[in-house]
């Protein structure tokens, strides 16, 4: 897939995770940033860990929650936005 958009999380190590009740805080070392997100924000953080997937990929190795492939593409965008994934 040449030319496929594709998605990269830091490794672990640049994570600083603390869980709470129902958010978990992650302090993202690069940036200096903490972010409060979901649990299910925290496992897609997990799979892109380090390596570089695109949404199809991400897809396979991510269990797509309500809304599906549009709403795991709004969650990649925020997390984009946000800075706690690069796209490519």
């Amino acid at each position: 897939m040449a030319g496929a958009t594709r998605y990269r999380a830091p490794p672990a190590d640049g994570l600083a995770i603390v869980a709470l009740d129902d958010l978990t805080a992650v302090f993202h070392r690069a940036s200096g940033i903490t972010h409060l997100i979901a649990p299910t924000t925290l496992d897609l953080l997990d799979a892109l860990g380090g390596r570089w997937l695109t949404l199809d990929a991400v897809e396979q190795t991510f269990e797509l929650v309500e809304g599906g492939r549009t709403a795991l593409l709004e969650t990649l965008d925020a997390l984009t936005v946000a800075g706690l994934i690069e796209r490519a």
